[in-house]
């Protein structure tokens, strides 16, 4: 049986990505090894939020080849998105594959099989071809770049989630990405380039999903995107995130509902009161800060100032005095001076 391993980058919503790849390869009757050595197959499901994250990403797909230069190694994620080209240079990689057509990786494989596979015909009818039964050429493509399959994300109207089957085994706390894309342009930010518009996943679909989860042993959920106040407001029949949470906690037996980052704009009233209601809503909220300085969250194309910010904060301490308050802060931004720090 061929074997696989993801090696995983960057946010929540990276790691949901990262899930329902492994789904759909579970699915096809491949195996999840325990390491990147030993897998046939390689997935690299990179970040791209830092020039340090595209480094990781370069290391560690170095670090993989040499150590496995059999594997059949694919990139995916949003560095393949934003530079797909650099990746293809890079010795080993066979493909490179935006957020745009992530779907597409299970087929990829089976095609890298069929091309490359020199093994018997009995092996090769069962599927992929384990290295193993391979004769010594590799798979990696060294004698020049790799194939790339990517296209205009900010065409991409549906959220890549594969379908959840009796739950994720071993997973007590899975991460269900319900929301992603942006439609905001901070200065800084990539994000909106290499995931497009935000894109929601139906309260129908949530609820059924969150139900199978819930089946398969998980107790607490958490809820993961990238802009995740603005869910729902793409959607045909238009919805709104506390809407949302209060068909989870009447509709479904999740002990502990989690929520990631939301937008400090997005921290409203009634959203603090839906946490302070219901002790199955885990005490923590999340608000990115990126700056203290309203010079510089005007640079930044953030739609608060400081003042605001402080509101939120103020607010959700006094519903829920209990609760963790984390925020996200940006150090060095270009124009930033010692008074603004």
């Amino acid at each position: 049986m061929a074997t696989f391993f993801i090696e995983q980058f960057g946010c929540r919503a990276t790691q949901a990505d990262a899930a329902a790849i492994e789904r759909q390869l579970l699915a096809r009757g491949y195996a999840a090894s325990a390491d990147a050595n030993s897998a046939d197959v390689v997935v690299v499901n990179t970040c791209t939020v830092t020039a340090a994250a595209d480094l990781q990403a370069r290391q560690s797909i170095r670090a993989i080849h040499r150590e496995n230069p059999l594997a059949s190694l694919i990139v995916t994620g949003c560095y393949a998105q934003r530079a797909p080209e650099e990746i293809a240079a890079l010795q080993g990689v066979s493909w490179v594959v935006g957020n745009s057509h992530k779907a597409e990786i299970p087929r990829l494989i089976g095609e890298l099989n069929k091309e490359t596979a020199l093994a018997p015909t009995a092996a090769a009818s069962q599927g992929f071809v384990p290295l193993s039964l391979i004769a010594s050429q590799p798979f990696p493509r060294d004698a020049g770049p790799a194939n790339i399959l990517t296209g205009d994300i900010q065409e991409l109207r549906e959220l890549f989630a594969a379908p959840i089957e009796g739950g994720e085994a071993g997973h007590t706390r899975p991460v269900l990405k319900i929301q992603d894309g942006c439609n905001k342009r901070c200065t800084y930010c990539v994000i909106p380039q290499v995931r497009g518009r935000s894109r929601s996943l139906a309260p129908a679909s949530v609820l059924e999903e969150i139900r199978k989860l819930c089946a398969g042993g998980a107790r607490e959920v958490v809820l993961s995107g990238i802009d995740l106040g603005n869910y729902g407001r793409d959607l045909a029949q238009r919805s709104e995130l506390g809407e949302l949470l209060r068909r989870i906690l009447d509709g479904t037996a999740v002990e502990r509902l989690r929520v990631s980052s939301v937008e400090p704009m997005d921290i409203t009233e009634d959203l603090i009161g839906i946490f302070a209601a219901s002790e199955r809503m885990a005490r923590h909220i999340h608000m990115p800060l990126q700056s203290g300085s309203d010079r510089v969250l005007r640079a930044m194309h953030r739609w608060y100032r400081a003042e605001h910010y402080a509101r939120r904060a103020e607010l959700a301490r006094e519903w829920l005095p209990d609760a963790a308050i984390g925020a996200d802060v940006i150090a060095g931004f270009p124009g930033e001076t010692e008074a603004d720090h």
